[in-house]
């Protein structure tokens, strides 16, 4: 898709499938455009669904988050790493089993509606540790999971998202913490329940129906892997934490099929494009020394579209962009690139 193409991106799809952090909302605050594109969405009768890795909220409160803010939704259209780790816990152990939770008080529930019973001691003897973020997880309840694991129970993390997207920009995230216990332990999590396994996309795709889904997302290493482990489109929006240069760096596996500023790239064709592209009217990219030039003129997306051809067909490596013209150089500053 390029500025010229006459049709919406949307239009292909019945159902839009939104990471949130860094997608719809910065922590606790809506990202311009976002409230009007959801809206539009549902005013135009198409279906849009949530998924989050974001374990510290249920569902429920998700919802109830997003309509706060002028975004219509519903508990049912939520998918959280949270509810998804609690069901599969749920379909391993017997009811009543115990489960240390280390994360917010909304894993906890999630475990409790599973018929489980969470506890917060290595003494309980508890048959799964389920780690995700909390705001206040801290050493006290990395240190009971440790001993808990070490004592024979499984380990279970929501997610291992390094960092959350705020307005201070990138947090740590329960990645973060997962690993300071991989690092305590020498061993990795027994499963990942959230992005960029397929499980969460995989699960909102089967509420499409016999249509087609796109995700939108803005981390390369967990929505658009995730959305191409599940066998779906994406489109990475630049609103959050991954970048242009991560971009034009990015493996094949996390590559996504369209790229946008923002939201406004789902209904507006010339506020995206489709990546990558091996010929884009009026630029042209050449290797020099290491680095690609940037020579040309015309819209800062299709000149992104032909960077990553060509970063891509060098393997993904990071690399330096240089302009060969003052357009060039607007381009790659509208990017976010330095010239």
């Amino acid at each position: 898709m390029s500025g010229n193409a006459g049709d919406r991106l949307v239009d292909g799809y019945t159902l839009v499938v939104f990471d949130l952090d860094g997608v719809i909302y910065l922590i606790d605050r809506p990202i311009p455009g976002a409230v009007e594109a959801v809206r539009r969405l549902h005013a135009e009768g198409r279906g849009v669904a949530y998924a989050t890795n974001n374990a510290s909220r249920r569902s429920s409160e998700v919802a109830e988050l997003l309509t706060g803010m002028g975004v219509p939704a519903r508990a049912e259209e939520v998918l959280t790493s949270a509810a998804a780790s609690a069901e599969l816990l749920r379909d391993r152990l017997p009811a009543g089993a115990k489960v240390l939770v280390v994360g917010a008080e909304a894993l906890r529930a999630e475990v409790r509606a599973a018929g489980l019973t969470p506890v917060s001691l290595a003494d309980d003897a508890p048959a799964a540790v389920v780690q995700g973020y909390g705001p206040r997880v801290g050493w006290t309840e990395l240190a009971e999971a440790a001993v808990a694991i070490r004592a024979g129970a499984s380990w279970i993390a929501t997610n291992t998202d390094r960092t959350l997207p705020s307005d201070r920009g990138p947090l740590p995230g329960n990645g973060s913490l997962v690993a300071a216990l991989v690092t305590a332990l020498r061993r990795e999590p027994d499963v990942v329940v959230g992005k960029p396994e397929p499980a969460l996309f995989a699960t909102a795709a089967r509420r499409a129906g016999a249509g087609r889904a796109l995700v939108v997302g803005d981390r390369l290493d967990t929505d658009i892997e995730g959305a191409r482990r599940a066998g779906l489109d994406s489109l990475l929006v630049l609103t959050g934490v991954s970048d242009v240069p991560e971009l034009l760096a990015a493996p094949e596996e996390r590559r996504p099929t369209y790229v946008a500023l923002d939201l406004a790239g789902l209904f507006d064709p010339a506020a995206v494009v489709r990546v990558p592209a091996g010929s884009v009217p009026g630029w042209s990219v050449v290797g020099t020394g290491g680095g690609l030039e940037l020579a040309g003129a015309g819209r800062p997306l299709d000149a992104l579209a032909a960077l990553c051809a060509a970063a891509w067909s060098a393997a993904g490596e990071p690399t330096l962009v240089r302009p060969a013209s003052e357009a060039a150089e607007e381009a790659l500053a509208a990017l976010g690139l330095p010239a």
